[in-house]
């Protein structure tokens, strides 16, 4: 991964000039080999190898250019007759065996690692060798696949350089900004291209992320007190709360396909993009209403919360592996316990049964164009909020209470096109809302006279 990388490598690999498993230098890991002056054999002696084996295990590999050779060599060989070999490993024969040491030494002879990760160089180098030297001594590949990552530029497009002085330090980001901040940079980067980092860059990455919090932070305040004994069951819900959790389901199955596809960027995206427009700009907006001025034991209200309380565990399991420290934070603020961690969690099973019969294209179409039509009437002073708005429709893909609750306006009537006028009706003094039952500005509608009764 990416699918490009399969010719540059294969490439490299049919036109590989040479392969070499020594290099003639003064540092490295030593070849261990006595060859005999006289034949030019390499001694095979199973005592000899155990003495040099030990002398490594004591001393490190550094151990062969400061031994004495007479010793390892024992009573039955004579120094004289041997040439000692000072070539040491080629970088990359060297680099490219550690699945022998790294991934089977722990887990079993023939087991292959899942993924090697590095920057696209490593097609000639690492990647290569590890491929070469595992295919010719098991007969396959030492790794399932392989990601190829870009590298990191100044926030000009310039490769970061001490003497250009446009290095940008990870840990003075994380002292100025906090860990999360640089985590979700990496998270919303396409990676498999060359990425930029800079202050401007990174102030879009601190506003998204501000968002995120703010959403975690609307969850745990709608929440408080929240318990099992108020939970509605989602065939009780109203159509709003099911398109809702339909949605969350979608995302769910998005997130899952970006993580296994390594799409990071796509992850992050489908989880910012859902908080911001999905429940900030939508779900949220719309419940205001019922969250503040319902009667606790409404039902209305109690489904809204089981949905918060659904969106929450949710939201705060798929933002756990980008924004570690907040989720934490988030979690503990909800759940405080010394041994509970929201890192120690499964990924969420959300609720079934989630379909609606509502037309939520048609629905959403229509709303845009409603805002739309609103805007102006706001901008030019005829009304304050929508709430003061009565709005026709060409046609009503939803009941006209639905819709007047999905718009946030005053009423919503069938007409011959989209108009907005101001509403005559008076405002209640708690909800806010202009209904037919308020006599005069300030009273309280019947909702709102029951609730405060």
């Amino acid at each position: 991964m990416p699918e490009r990388s399969i010719n540059r490598i294969r490439s490299m690999v049919e036109g590989r000039p040479d392969w070499v498993i020594s290099r003639q230098r003064a540092w490295g890991v030593p070849i261990a080999l006595y060859v005999n002056r006289a034949t030019g054999d390499y001694l095979r002696d199973p005592e000899v190898n155990a003495r040099i084996l030990q002398a490594f295990t004591t001393g490190g590999a550094d151990a062969w250019f400061q031994a004495d050779h007479q010793s390892l060599l024992g009573e039955k060989y004579n120094l004289a007759d041997y040439e000692v070999i000072t070539d040491i490993l080629d970088v990359w024969f060297d680099s490219g065996s550690t699945h022998a040491f790294v991934v089977e030494a722990r887990y079993g002879e023939g087991v292959r690692t899942d993924l090697y990760l590095e920057g696209s160089d490593q097609h000639r180098g690492w990647f290569q060798s590890s491929l070469l030297e595992s295919c010719g001594t098991r007969g396959h590949a030492p790794y399932g696949a392989v990601l190829t990552h870009g590298f990191a530029l100044d926030g000009n497009g310039r490769k970061m350089s001490k003497s250009l002085g446009n290095v940008v330090d990870p840990l003075k980001i994380i002292g100025e900004s906090g860990a999360d901040i640089l985590r979700l940079w990496v998270a919303q980067t396409d990676y498999f291209e060359d990425v930029r980092i800079g202050k401007e860059v990174l102030a879009g990455t601190g506003d998204t992320y501000r968002k995120l919090r703010n959403t975690f932070r609307y969850l745990l305040g709608a929440l408080d007190g929240f318990d099992e004994s108020e939970k509605v069951a989602v065939s009780e819900m109203p159509e709003l709360e099911r398109y809702v959790l339909a949605k969350l389901a979608e995302l769910d199955a998005e997130l899952k396909a970006a993580a296994n596809d390594f799409e990071f960027n796509r992850y992050s995206r489908a989880l910012t993009d859902f908080a911001n427009e999905d429940l900030s700009a939508f779900f949220f907006d719309i419940r205001k209403d019922c969250l503040y001025c319902d009667a606790a034991t409404d039902p209305k209200r109690r489904a809204y919360r089981t949905v918060l309380d659904t969106l929450f565990h949710a939201l705060v399991r798929y933002a756990a592996p980008i924004l570690s420290f907040t989720a934490e934070e988030v979690w503990q603020a909800r759940f405080p316990s010394e041994d509970g961690s929201v890192h120690l969690l499964d990924w969420p099973v959300l609720p079934e049964g989630a379909a609606t019969t509502a037309d939520w294209t048609g629905i959403l179409f229509l709303r845009g164009l409603v805002t739309e039509a609103i805007e102006p009437k706001r901008r030019e002073k005829i009304i304050r909020s929508s709430l003061e708005a009565e709005v026709t429709v060409p046609d009503l893909p939803a009941s006209s209470e639905l819709l007047t609750e999905l718009f946030i306006v005053s009423k919503v009537e069938q007409g011959s096109a989209i108009t907005v006028t101001p509403t005559q009706r008076h405002k209640c003094g708690r909800c806010w809302r202009h209904l037919p039952e308020v006599a005069e500005d300030g009273l309280l509608c019947d909702r709102c006279a029951k609730v405060v009764g």
